[in-house]
């Protein structure tokens, strides 16, 4: 995966340099913020064109949050127009905190999934990679959120995430493995990588390497939406 190559080296000086800062930063001021407004119920609130339509949650960290940029020109805002443009009826709710691990999407899970839910995208995994958390430990999150939905009737996308090199080949390649297994053993929609096409390309990214700009974003949310238009229906009840 030759755009995932070049990335790692990018998420690898991100780490080495900023991780104390960027990510502490993140993990309390940004998460902090998400609270004090509301989060992803602010979202929903300021979303959703009816309460009676079914809705397409994005459980995710910074990445759906819209972290530098703001949620109007994160991917979830940018596949809500998607949608209106298209003619599906669906209310698209950003339930991204930025600083989640894939503990964090599984501890909010139950609120997240709250009203007329009919899709489910899971965006977690990224700090995981950046904490070095076991893919093993990962992978159970993940799989008791897919579980979770699945239970509730809801259809799920799962999207891949990659880790940084620092933590060696062998846990980076644990790591890219365990999304596609948990989608694989799981049988749900599963995209490969949230940030194919835009990771690793200085102008599609902030300053800090990681995170798009709203020009990045809305190449995520072109990738994202091959993945989801299949799961779409025109007249959802």
């Amino acid at each position: 995966m030759p755009r995932v190559a070049r990335w790692l080296p990018v998420l690898g000086l991100v780490v080495a340099v900023a991780c104390d800062r960027t990510q502490a930063t993140h993990d309390s001021a940004d998460v902090e913020s998400d609270r004090s407004s509301g989060g992803a119920a602010e979202t929903a609130r300021t979303m959703a064109p009816s309460a009676a339509l079914p809705r397409i949650v994005f459980l995710g960290d910074s990445l759906t949050a819209g972290l530098g940029i703001g949620r109007d020109q994160a991917v979830p805002a940018l596949i809500q127009e998607r949608l209106q443009r298209e003619g599906f009826r669906y209310e698209v709710v950003n339930a991204g905190n930025s600083g989640d691990t894939s503990d964090g999407g599984l501890s909010r899970l139950d609120w997240s999934l709250t009203g007329n839910v009919a899709i489910l995208v899971v965006e977690l995994g990224a700090n995981d990679g950046l904490r070095g958390i076991p893919p093993a430990r990962t992978r159970r999150n993940l799989e008791s959120i897919v579980d979770t939905a699945k239970q509730r009737g809801i259809t799920v996308l799962l999207t891949g995430m990659e880790a940084p090199p620092n933590y060696g080949a062998a846990y980076t390649d644990e790591f890219r493995k365990t999304f596609r297994d948990v989608a694989t053993a799981k049988h749900v929609a599963f995209m490969p990588f949230f940030l194919e096409d835009v990771a690793g390309i200085p102008r599609l990214n902030q300053p800090d390497g990681v995170h798009p700009t709203p020009e990045g974003a809305r190449i995520v949310a072109d990738n994202v939406w091959r993945y989801l238009k299949p799961l779409l229906t025109k007249s959802p009840s």
